[in-house]
């Protein structure tokens, strides 16, 4: 059995062509019940052809919708018909009234008029059929009837028009929100394959060489493997935590809290930044290739975005100088200006065969370029003219606040007697 709610439902689906038929059918019965009452003075009883004529004339109205002209002059034409043929024209009055209507709603305003000239003009040829009709009142209803169905009309069909605009914009915001998910999925995902290239083609490039190292060396000089088996170790923990951060995000609930039943709050440790370049540095030695930093201006304390941007540049572009230009000298150059920093990566580039032979697909530098794109900066990266190669990442920032300087940062750090250079 059906409930009230889901007949409601069930009846909004229908197409709304379908539900004149039974207000068609409707109007037909009251019409018929009305002829059967005694008509006003100088009006005759309907008989077998005044049945027919309203019988037809109301279940016309079952075309409205689909031919709402159509059907109302045919009405009007027929209703005409029915006052020569000498009756009652109020039995007819109630399906020209919904037809005019139907027309007002949905046509504009130049055929609303014709078409309500064809009323008026009804109105007064009944009126004028019968001596014994008062023409005050006629003339009163020839005016204010078809006014006020052009009126709840002509409102019915702005409505209407403004629900299909509504409609429409509803379905491109639809369309919108949809295609932004999928963008937003796709940089997303974009993203953390850049994470990951970033984090594995560095850990894993300073595992490899010294792995290879320990190997070489492993009979003749065992203190030397022993400490790039310590390298390996403490670069892959490294690496073991920055995935695990990476998951972590991943794992995010859609209430926002990640799943972290483990209770291994070391998954959500903050990115790492350009605080972390001495850490990056010292890998990097430790696989071989000394590594000078050099931090020069007023230090700020960036926004985590352009942070780890700048980070990941330096550690992919050390990864490189590891990868492909070894034996060689690198030197990492971070400079602070009041709206801008700019961060260089540069090698003598001694030697060109690459430390991992084999064919390179370049994600990296997409992967450098794509960072500093999304933060409004730029990368360079070519060969130098004196030799080497050369990276360069400008970012813009907002005003220095709270800075302090490199030399006092280091003097901190470092203590008496170190210059900035490492």
């Amino acid at each position: 059995m059906l409930t009230p709610r889901a007949l409601e439902r069930r009846i909004a689906g229908w197409p709304r062509a379908a539900l004149d038929v039974p207000l068609a059918v409707g109007f037909t019965v009251v019409a018929l019940l009305l002829g059967q009452e005694r008509p006003p003075v100088g009006w005759r009883a309907l008989d077998t052809g005044g049945l027919v004529l309203t019988v037809v004339t109301n279940m016309l109205l079952a075309g409205r919708r689909r031919m709402p002209v159509t059907v109302f002059t045919t009405i009007c034409a027929l209703s005409l018909v029915h006052v020569f043929a000498g009756y009652w024209p109020v039995i007819q009055s109630a399906a020209a009234m919904l037809a005019f209507y139907t027309v007002a709603a949905a046509r504009p305003p130049r055929a609303t008029g014709l078409c309500a000239g064809g009323l008026v003009a009804l109105w007064v040829v009944s009126g004028l059929s019968n001596p014994h009709s008062d023409m005050g009142t006629v003339a009163a209803q020839s005016v204010v009837t078809p006014a006020a169905l052009w009126w709840f009309g002509n409102a019915a069909r702005r409505l209407a028009r403004r629900n299909a605009q509504l409609s429409a914009v509803t379905e491109q915001l639809r369309r919108e929100r949809d295609g932004n998910a999928r963008r937003a999925v796709a940089e997303e995902r974009v993203r953390i394959a850049r994470e990951l290239h970033d984090v594995v083609a560095h850990h894993m490039s300073v595992i490899s060489v010294q792995a290879g190292l320990a190997h070489y060396v492993f009979t003749t000089d065992p203190d030397t493997a022993r400490q790039a088996l310590g390298t390996i170790s403490g670069t892959s923990g490294e690496a073991l935590e920055e995935l695990r951060r990476l998951l972590a995000v991943l794992r995010v609930g859609p209430e926002g809290t990640g799943d972290n039943s483990g209770g291994d709050d070391g998954a959500y440790r903050p990115a790492p930044g350009l605080d972390r370049l001495e850490e990056t540095a010292e890998r990097v030695r430790a696989a071989g290739v000394p590594v000078t930093l050099e931090i020069v201006g007023e230090r700020t304390r960036l926004p985590p975005g352009p942070d780890l941007c700048a980070y990941r540049v330096v550690q992919e572009a050390l990864t490189n100088v590891i990868k492909h230009a070894r034996p060689a000298t690198a030197t990492v150059r971070v400079e602070f200006r009041p709206h801008q920093l700019t961060v260089r990566v540069t090698d003598d580039g001694r030697g060109r065969l690459p430390a991992n032979p084999g064919p390179s697909d370049g994600h990296g530098l997409i992967g450098m370029r794509e960072r500093a794109r999304i933060y409004g900066g730029t990368l360079a990266a070519g060969p130098c003219d004196h030799g080497g190669f050369e990276v360069r990442l400008t970012l813009p920032l907002p005003p220095a606040t709270g800075s302090r300087s490199a030399a006092g940062a280091a003097r901190e750090r470092d203590g008496p007697g170190h210059d900035g250079k490492r």
